[in-house]
């Protein structure tokens, strides 16, 4: 392969056209290559290149070490050249299982955290052989694109004095807010960019697109990169977002079949409120024909409303004060249910998603069964590919709402349409095959709605919902899965209350008599309403977790907020197999904001079982609850029906399994047939036991009759015998 040439002056420098890249070069390379990197520092400070991915000799290391050895680190000196040398061997290059290519990056090492928040890192591209073509691209590939997130932290840029004095700063000023002035400096960019400000994201519909994702930072540098609009594969496997971590790279792959522009973000809250997403562009190009070969058919229709409820975190306290073994006042969990002392406690005002048994919107339809654990969540809506969901939604509450998906086709590009406070508004979903289950993943995956008018306040505010979309087939009439005999739906969120819609009511209701002392930026106030829960609810006051042994059990996780909503999910007592391509056997699963992921197990240890977040300050504030595992024994009695009324027919829509009323017991309908032939059989077999009684009693009765015929023959006898003497 041809040398490379970089340059560096206050980030890397290279005659390239303006691009998303913004002048960092992509570096590309097949297995067996050698790279050979001239390297010349045209800047004020010592610096180097240090990559990921391939390999090299200590002598071309561009990482400094300071303990005397005696390989300190390749380094080129201000206006100094140097040149590196890398190689990728087959054991560096991607595996069998892997895609084409793999994604690494390179960076600046002499000095890597004020080397990297200065700017110098790029990409870097390692395929297999023959992936690459002659213009260096990857076949196959119609478009790719290299974003790096991070939280670029100027305060420890080489150049922030040069950068303050530029822009002739105040010192008095900085040194009266020392704070904010650093938090100002920490740009939360896409390639060095905010606020959709990143070029040439532009593609056609039909492309196949790769995306080139990389992590760089501290440890709040957790991103998930969500892709509205389209999805995407990861390893396989159907996805709106991928988790980053600091020098973590993923490739999505995405073929766009919605034309419209769309916003990619991190769906951490403050992240994105601080400006790190972008616009991609998908168009519809003149003699660029996409494949529509896809046909929908109109499958279900959800008659949903937003209503404002006053919401009980933790109605009972007992399991955590018995769990903790403290008093309330010495409890962990104090300082987020108390409503002492200028705190809320656990009850607020929220806005939930509810469904109704039709346009009417006069009959709730009940939560009960398998559905009760849904706790805050709108229902657990359900389709399969080629599906049309149509969402009816009125917005009963006192502010506009909407209702958003991930994974579906929505009838109109960007963000849904808003329905004011009263109005009535109808949602077309269809379900493309990019929607469902990937080659590597379970029957069905899992994805999410919510309301989308400002998404951050909207769900904080309780406005948010399960969505599973399945293959062709999968799903029953009443929705339940066909391969499953259980759905369970866990959301787990710190629900921000500070950053609800409805705060400053929240306090005027159960705050303080005098609500205009309370110090809405006070800390103890901002930590006291973040709710460590688990669909809505804290210390184990979520209900209906309830399942039996033996049965088949579908977990959708659900993870959303911000850059602290890491939670990994421990399930006691029980283990499940998570499915990648091949099934993996764990009882933990991680999740982290945006990425929803199903697991599957077979219930088999009798008990109450714990269920919680491992992470520590998450699992004593309240991420915790309990799940039953029922005996065969127990199978029976604690089953409930629910009927759904479709004009004069009832449909069962238990969600775990339907359930008819026989012999005063209510009985599976899957276990019907079995039930009624052995009914049947048990008839036959007392029939024949009643015929051969009454053979027998027959048989009894002319025996008698012919013995009284004997003894009277017998006598008869006795008296001729005795007239003829």
């Amino acid at each position: 392969m041809a040398p490379i040439s970089l340059a560096s002056g206050r980030a890397w420098r290279k005659a390239l056209n303006r691009s998303h890249l913004e002048k960092r070069p992509v570096i590309r390379a097949e297995v067996g290559d050698t790279i050979q990197v001239v390297f010349y520092n045209r800047a004020s400070q010592p610096f180097s290149i240090q990559p990921h991915g391939v390999f090299y000799e200590k002598d071309y290391e561009g990482t400094v070490y300071n303990d005397g050895s005696s390989y300190p680190g390749l380094v080129a000196k201000p206006f100094e050249k140097v040149t590196y040398h890398w190689t990728v061997p087959s054991h560096a290059g991607p595996t069998a299982q892997d895609p084409a290519c793999l994604t690494w990056m390179y960076f600046s090492a002499a000095d890597p955290i004020r080397d990297t928040n200065s700017g110098l890192v790029g990409p870097l591209l390692v395929c297999k052989t023959g992936a690459l073509g002659a213009d260096g691209k990857q076949k196959g590939v119609d478009k790719e694109f290299f974003l790096l997130f991070t939280v670029l932290d100027e305060n420890k840029s080489w150049y922030s004095n040069a950068n303050q004095a530029a822009a002739m700063l105040d010192s008095r000023l900085l040194s009266e807010d020392v704070k904010g002035f650093q938090d100002s400096n920490r740009m939360h960019a896409i390639n060095g960019f905010l606020f959709s400000n990143l070029p040439n994201l532009d593609m056609c519909k039909g492309d196949t697109v790769v995306w080139h994702l990389l992590g760089l930072g501290t440890e709040t540098d957790v991103h998930g990169v969500m892709f509205q609009g389209n999805t995407v594969k990861l390893q396989g496997m159907r996805k709106s977002a991928a988790m980053l971590f600091p020098h973590t790279f993923v490739m999505a792959i995405m073929q766009p079949d919605n034309p419209g522009m769309f916003e990619i973000y991190c769906q951490a809250g403050s992240h994105r409120e601080s400006g790190m997403k972008a616009v991609y562009n998908v168009s519809q190009c003149p003699g660029h024909q996409a494949d529509d070969h896809q046909r929908y058919q109109a499958a279900r229709i959800y008659y949903i409303m937003a209503e404002e409820v006053e919401w009980d975190y933790c109605p009972d306290r007992s399991w955590e004060l018995e769990w903790h073994n403290q008093s309330e006042e010495e409890s962990y969990g104090h300082i987020f249910l108390s409503n002492q002392n200028g705190l809320l406690g656990s009850r607020y005002k929220k806005a939930v998603f509810r469904e109704y048994t039709d346009g009417t919107f006069k009959i709730p339809r009940p939560r009960t069964g398998s559905e009760e654990h849904l706790g805050i969540l709108g229902p657990f809506l359900k389709g399969e590919v080629g599906d049309i969901l149509t969402v009816v939604f009125k917005n009963n509450a006192s502010r506009p709402y909407s209702v958003h998906a991930h994974g579906v086709l929505e009838s109109s590009t960007g963000w849904p349409l808003a329905a004011a406070p009263g109005e009535v508004l109808t949602y077309q979903w269809n379900i493309p095959e990019r929607s469902g289950p990937g080659p590597n993943d379970s029957a069905c995956v899992s994805w999410i709605y919510y309301s989308a008018v400002d998404p951050i306040k909207d769900m904080y505010s309780g406005l948010i919902g399960p969505l599973a979309i399945c293959q062709k087939g999968t799903l029953e009439p009443y929705g339940g899965r066909n391969d499953m005999d259980r759905e369970f739906a866990l959301l787990f969120l710190i629900f921000d209350e500070n950053q609800s819609w409805y705060l400053e009511e929240n306090v005027a209701i159960h705050g303080p008599q005098e609500p205009g002392h309370v110090n809405l930026q006070d800390e103890t106030f901002l930590e006291s309403n973040k709710m460590h829960a688990i669909n809505g609810k804290l210390y184990s006051n979520l209900r209906g977790l309830t399942m039996y042994q033996g049965e088949r059990v579908a977990w959708y996780m659900l993870a959303m907020g911000q850059d602290i909503d890491l939670h990994t999910v421990h399930f006691h007592a029980e283990s499940f197999l998570y499915r990648n391509g091949e099934s993996y056997r764990a009882d933990v699963v991680d999740l982290f904001p945006g990425t929803f992921e199903v697991v599957e197990m077979v219930a088999s240890n009798p008990g109450t079982w714990l269920m919680h977040c491992h992470v520590s300050d998450h699992v004593h504030a309240g991420m915790e609850t309990l799940f039953t595992v029922l005996s065969q024994r127990e199978h029976i009695s604690t089953i409930t029906t629910i009927t759904k009324e479709t004009g004069n027919a009832k449909i069962l829509r238990d969600i775990g399994e339907g359930n008819v009323r026989m012999l005063g017991m209510q009985i599976p309908v899957k276990n019907i047939e079995i039930l009624a032939s052995v009914l049947i059989g048990m008839n036959v077999i007392l029939l024949l036991i009643a015929l051969a009684l009454s053979g027998v009693v027959w048989y009894q009765y002319r025996q008698r009759k012919l013995r009284r015929n004997r003894r009277s023959i017998l006598d008869d006898s006795f008296k001729l015998l005795s007239l003829k003497k």
